[in-house]
């Protein structure tokens, strides 16, 4: 079975494209004019083993916000639409990433609920950009524009760190690996994986 989702979004602000294969092997594509954001995305489906290929274009010369938030609202529209109808997933997943003095935690549940709580990031970088053109604090829009669209419950935290581009690139790691841990077929169970019958 294809678990593909493709999803096309355009605005006034941006124009977006995203592909996903929740079954690929981390074959990437990415291309958003951020080029901090391209390198977390590019992590993201390497380490959550996500063929995904991006294409965005948008008003960056204004500032990345436009552009980063609606490719998180397609890659989680795209995610979503992957997933069908859940059957025979995990639905649970977790993963802990450290990166040198940093290191994340991330917790999914691929319920239909979509829900985001994000911890950790020190106060003081809320002004901090990081590459010239990345604001650190869209890190937390990203994962509340995804969880929302994907309709996931997503709990990422924060729990060591000095480092910005450390602290941003563990959570989308450790998030890319928990949702190939909860997206990953349980080969105990068939069909879906709640006491309601649907996700």
């Amino acid at each position: 079975m294809s678990r593909i989702g493709k999803v096309e979004r355009t605005t006034k602000e941006s124009s977006i494209i995203v592909e996903v294969d929740l079954d690929g092997t981390g074959q990437v594509e990415i291309d958003t004019g951020v080029a901090f954001y391209d390198h977390m995305l590019t992590a993201f489906g390497v380490h959550g083993a996500l063929d995904l290929r991006v294409s965005a274009t948008g008003d960056v010369h204004i500032d990345a916000h436009h552009t980063v938030e609606d490719t998180a609202i397609v890659l989680g529209q795209a995610i979503r639409e992957a997933l069908g109808e859940k059957r025979g997933i995990r639905r649970f997943g977790d993963a802990w990433v450290p990166m040198d003095e940093t290191l994340a935690h991330a917790a999914i549940d691929v319920s239909g609920r979509p829900y985001c709580v994000q911890l950790g990031e020190p106060e003081r970088f809320e002004s901090f950009t990081i590459g010239g053109n990345y604001p650190f604090v869209l890190t937390r829009h990203v994962f509340e524009s995804l969880s929302f669209h994907a309709q996931v419950a997503l709990h990422v935290r924060v729990l060591h760190g000095r480092d910005p581009h450390h602290m941003a690139e563990a959570q989308y790691k450790a998030v890319a690996r928990a949702l190939r841990a909860a997206t990953e077929p349980d080969e105990r169970l068939g069909g879906i994986p709640s006491t309601k019958g649907v996700l």
